[in-house]
């Protein structure tokens, strides 16, 4: 296990893949989910890049201190991440909350390379993440909450899968007052005025079954970006890099090989 400080804050995170120059990649997780929410891209892509997943404050094995969070405080556990790894630069893939810490952090630090958003918006009001959230000592609930980030008929389809999600949720997912403590980053957060000076390469994926944040919302926020593209997954819910892993991974790993090209 391997962690990071900011201050007296402990952060839990995960490294793998190639080392000595490679490009890094670092996930940020939705509000109150653990590390486990990127194991399909933390596998896929641990090969030719170095891949880091980390644990918000207040989600499973990172400390929980009192809330409210909020994003500058976010950001900055980022940062520790980052620099506990020894990574200068990285490609930051974000979903929800974490696709607003990784904007922050591309507005305000010169440690980010790419974004690659999921369900992500411009504006803390267009955030409805209530219905995903359950307390990871219920079972049931962490169950029936999948609905909200998963469509139906991934739901339907992929029941084995979706029992060993509520056992990772149940391991490593956040208690309501570490998920409360979070979402309130997302209060009062518009970007909407200084998208323009997001300057770094950004795809911006949305499920188009997106329950939590709505596809429209995902369209306006790539078109405020000097250099963001939409790119919509049809039929699939909020957490679309779960059920259409393979599709997303070859994306990631398109537009990282795309960049490189044009270098």
């Amino acid at each position: 296990m391997s962690t990071a400080s900011n201050g007296d804050v402990s952060l839990y995170y995960a490294r793998a893949g190639a080392g000595g120059g490679a490009e890094s990649i670092v996930f940020v997780p939705e509000a109150g989910l653990g590390g486990w929410s990127w194991g399909w891209q933390h596998a896929a892509l641990a090969g030719p890049h170095e891949v880091v997943v980390w644990d918000l404050r207040g989600t499973g094995r990172s400390d929980a201190p009192p809330g409210p969070y909020d994003l500058e405080t976010l950001v900055a556990d980022l940062e520790a991440v980052l620099a506990d790894c020894e990574i200068r630069k990285a490609h930051l893939v974000g979903c929800g909350l974490g696709g607003a810490i990784a904007l922050r952090a591309a507005r305000e630090t010169n440690r980010v390379e790419t974004l690659t958003l999921f369900g992500t918006a411009s504006r803390g009001e267009e955030f409805d993440l209530e219905a995903l959230f359950a307390p990871p000592d219920d079972r049931a609930a962490l169950r029936d909450s999948l609905e909200a980030g998963l469509s139906d008929e991934f739901c339907e389809a992929q029941p084995e899968v979706c029992e060993g999600i509520v056992d990772w949720r149940a391991d490593g997912d956040a208690d309501r007052e570490g998920w409360e403590a979070q979402v309130a980053a997302l209060e009062g957060f518009d970007a909407s005025d200084w998208l323009v000076e997001v300057t770094q390469p950004t795809r911006v994926i949305h499920g188009g079954a997106d329950e939590l944040v709505a596809p429209a919302a995902g369209r306006s926020l790539a078109r405020g970006l000097p250099r963001g593209a939409f790119e919509g997954l049809d039929g699939a819910g909020h957490l679309c890099f779960v059920e259409r892993s393979r599709t997303v991974n070859d994306r990631i790993m398109g537009f990282l090989e795309a960049r490189v090209d044009d270098e």
